[in-house]
């Protein structure tokens, strides 16, 4: 994976999305570099993500030559928890593109727009020779400010007729996005949309960077390169990002927690508990104590 082996990388993000044993081992030898920027696009359904994506990834690889990894977050199958790979089509003249790597994963119910094992996956390209990280998000709202704990840069993509979304996630995501797209831009609304956007952008709490907002047409891959330009300014005038410590406590957590329950049993316990129950001395609190 660190000489650039494809199959490599992509093996190891199977083992990790699956939890696969022996795992642990190879993520505790990690060095992850940090200085590769993870750019986080998000926005609700339908405002053109997956287009845009292909297109920035696009750009970078061919004009800049850059090496881009793009971790796309899907919806998950309710049969097999696997990704439902549908707006992946839409990036299919990518794949053959020796600069660009796609991985999709299964969002499995995870909360924030993200998956369980997006930590982990970010650290295991970090270590893959890539130059920029994109990461798409599965596209459910409010709910997606983890991705700012993640990523340097976070990209929050709407559509002009977005004026009642923007109502419904101006107290989460609109409080946590550095860069603001109107996709579509060709739509009716789109200039009057803008200034509406602006407006709302005015009552957010005032920092160094002032987030601009840019107009794309994804599918007619306009406005890609003042996209790419306001991405590549922030990156440079923000070295570090304070929401990692956070996200990664979490993460941490999370770890921690299942490794002390890994010999916990469900089913053993709900059938201690019945026994208990069954002798009139079931007490919630002093079975906990005993696990503890």
């Amino acid at each position: 994976m660190k000489s650039g082996n494809v199959r490599a990388l992509a093996k190891l993000l199977t083992a990790v999305e699956n939890s696969q044993q022996g795992i642990e081992n190879i993520l505790e030898k990690l060095s992850p570099n940090l200085s590769i920027p993870v750019v986080g696009i998000t926005g609700p359904p339908g405002a053109g993500k997956s287009s845009l994506v292909s297109n920035l990834a696009g750009f970078w690889a061919n004009t800049l030559n850059l090496k881009v990894a793009i971790l796309a977050v899907d919806p998950s199958s309710p049969f097999n928890l696997g990704a439902l790979l549908g707006d992946r089509l839409r990036m299919s003249e990518l794949y053959t593109n020796k600069n660009v790597f796609i991985r999709s994963f299964a969002s499995r119910g995870a909360l924030g727009g993200l998956t369980h094992k997006i930590v982990e996956a970010t650290d295991l390209i970090r270590n893959a020779g890539f130059d920029r990280i994109i990461i798409e998000t599965v596209g459910v709202g409010q709910s997606e400010i983890e991705i700012a704990g993640l990523a340097d840069t976070t990209v929050l993509v709407l559509v002009p007729e977005a004026g009642d979304e923007v109502q419904a996630i101006k107290s989460g995501i609109m409080e946590i996005a550095d860069i603001f797209v109107v996709n579509k831009a060709d739509r009716e609304g789109a200039a009057k949309f803008h200034v509406y956007l602006q407006n709302a952008l005015n009552h957010r709490k005032a920092t160094e960077w002032n987030p601009p907002i840019i107009e794309t047409i994804a599918t007619q891959n306009s406005g890609i390169k003042n996209l790419s330009d306001a991405i590549e300014k922030h990156i440079k005038s923000h070295k570090s990002n304070e929401k990692m410590a956070a996200l990664l406590a979490e993460r941490a957590w999370k770890l921690i927690a299942e490794k002390r329950m890994s010999n916990l049993s469900r089913k053993e316990l709900e059938s201690k508990i019945n026994q208990l129950i069954l002798k009139g001395e079931f007490n919630l609190y002093s079975l906990v104590k005993a696990y503890q």
